[in-house]
């Protein structure tokens, strides 16, 4: 066998048939690939369709070789890699439109519908995976190469390396993503051969799939095994000890990115873009990154933190915004619209100094508002008379006092006569049983109420307030 060696490579092998099959694997495939050095350290960069490297590549997440312990990866994250599936489908799909186009072919109706149903998205791309093939020597020695020569003048471009069965990729940063792989291919060959969508763990819809769209699915799939690549870091040799250091670097070395700018730049999410669309561009709300701790330098913003925390609330009844469907948030587009107008026609709302103007300026209170809009306008358990109860919640906003002197926030600081006294007689019954859990909503402190940090807790206390004041329903009734 020839050496990869960077200073002297090898030229094609050529000879007789003996010759070449003691030299080499019978199952030995070319694949073309950049040979360099990572710190030193000889590797090659692969691209190859999604589908094959799929099939030659492994996770060694419950195995063990030579007596030694070879695992190198984490436990498996059923939701993340569910994600992430979500995520190859729709580059997939936008694969194959790129893939018509490319070959001069019409646009395809069905494909720009199942792009438009999961939802628009500016770029879409894989990093690379990181691997190790375990049976080769350090570095690759012995591996079975030639040079591809560029036909202008002769220069390298590039090389054939010959790898069998037997070089399995060992997946050291990617089995998420491997593992997302193997749903989508699982996914797409049950709608194929079915012609319907899986009732569990669907990535797209339920119900059975038109000839349209089944032909669509068939050019996603024929993408994924030969248009749409990724990219592999293949290292060569590594043992158990250099696996897991490798791991370790790859997976905290980072840096976090900052939650405010991962929100700013993600353009994929339907709520994300419905803040931008919407409360940015169309109601003007003022939009920042970074929260104002001086209440006396507030200029009536609201962090993109906190318009995310409480649309997830608003449109999902959740806590994130993940998972977050394009045609749902588009059916509650209008009413969740509704709601900011009337947020925003809060006597002090946006204003200069808003936080000390109106406790509405604080999160906490707009996402108790929004677990009513949810309640009456979307839960699936809302009163028959819903709609009503949602369109008095809202006009009335304006007519609420949201001010800080509202004795109603410091229920929980006064004593029973002083709650007569101050007209709070009946709001006990809106609220949970003492006993049953937090109960320090806040402070009421130089003629402002600071609500305090466990939203959670928080939140649903407000949102009975506010029932009790404007006549809607008990919810512990």
């Amino acid at each position: 066998m020839n050496d990869i060696n960077m200073d002297n490579l090898p030229t094609p092998m050529t000879g007789n048939l003996d010759d070449l099959l003691d030299a080499g694997d019978t199952t030995e495939k070319a694949f073309k690939v950049f040979v360099g050095h990572n710190l030193g350290h000889r590797a090659f960069l692969l691209q190859i369709p999604m589908h094959e490297f799929f099939q030659i590549s492994e996770v060694a997440n419950e195995v063990s070789r030579d007596g030694e312990d070879g695992v190198a990866q984490r436990k498996l994250d059923a939701v993340h890699a569910q994600k992430l599936a979500s995520y190859i489908l729709k580059g997939l799909v936008q694969g194959a439109i790129v893939r018509r186009s490319s070959a001069g072919k019409p646009e395809s109706p069905a494909l720009k519908n199942l792009l438009e149903h999961m939802g628009r998205q500016p770029y879409m791309s894989l990093q690379p995976l990181v691997a190790n093939i375990r049976t080769m020597q350090e570095g690759g020695r012995s591996l079975r190469a030639e040079r591809i020569l560029s036909k202008a003048d002769g220069s390298t471009v590039g090389f054939n390396i010959f790898l069998s069965q037997q070089h399995v990729l060992w997946v050291i940063d990617g089995q998420h993503r491997r593992w997302a792989m193997k749903m989508v291919f699982d996914y797409l060959e049950s709608v194929l051969r079915n012609r319907s969508y899986p009732k569990k763990g669907s990535l797209y819809g339920v119900g059975d799939v038109d000839v349209d769209d089944l032909s669509a699915w068939q050019e996603v799939s024929e993408s994924a095994r030969s248009f749409c690549t990724v990219s592999a870091e293949v290292h060569m040799g590594l043992t158990p000890e250099q696996e897991r250091q490798l791991f370790h670097d790859l997976n905290n070395l980072g840096k976090k990115v900052d939650k405010n700018l991962a929100l700013k730049f993600d353009n994929s999410n339907p709520i994300n873009l419905f803040i931008k669309d919407v409360l940015h561009d169309e109601l003007s709300l003022n939009i920042v990154e970074k929260e104002v701790k001086d209440w006396k330098d507030d200029e009536g913003a609201i962090t993109l933190k906190d318009a995310v925390a409480v649309n997830a609330i608003l449109f999902l009844n959740k806590t994130n915004i993940a998972g977050a469907a394009p045609q749902n948030v588009k059916e509650k587009a209008e009413t969740a619209k509704s709601f900011w107008e009337a947020v925003k026609a809060i006597s002090g709302f946006g204003e200069h100094r808003a936080k000390e103007n109106t406790v509405a300026a604080q999160p906490v209170v707009l996402k108790a508002i929004a677990k009513l809009v949810y309640d009456f306008g979307f839960s699936a358990r809302r009163p028959a008379n819903g709609d009503q109860l949602l369109e008095g919640l809202l006009s009335s906003l304006t007519d609420m006092d949201f001010s800080h002197e509202n004795p109603m926030w410091r229920f929980y600081e006064l004593n029973e006569s002083e709650r007569v006294k101050l007209g709070l007689s009946g709001l006990e019954a809106y609220l949970p049983q003492a006993e049953g859990g937090n109960r320090d909503i806040g402070s009421y402190q130089g003629g402002v109420m600071r609500f305090g940090a466990k939203h959670n807790d928080i939140y649903p206390i407000i949102g009975d307030m506010i029932r009790w004041k404007l006549g809607l329903p008990n919810r512990h009734s």
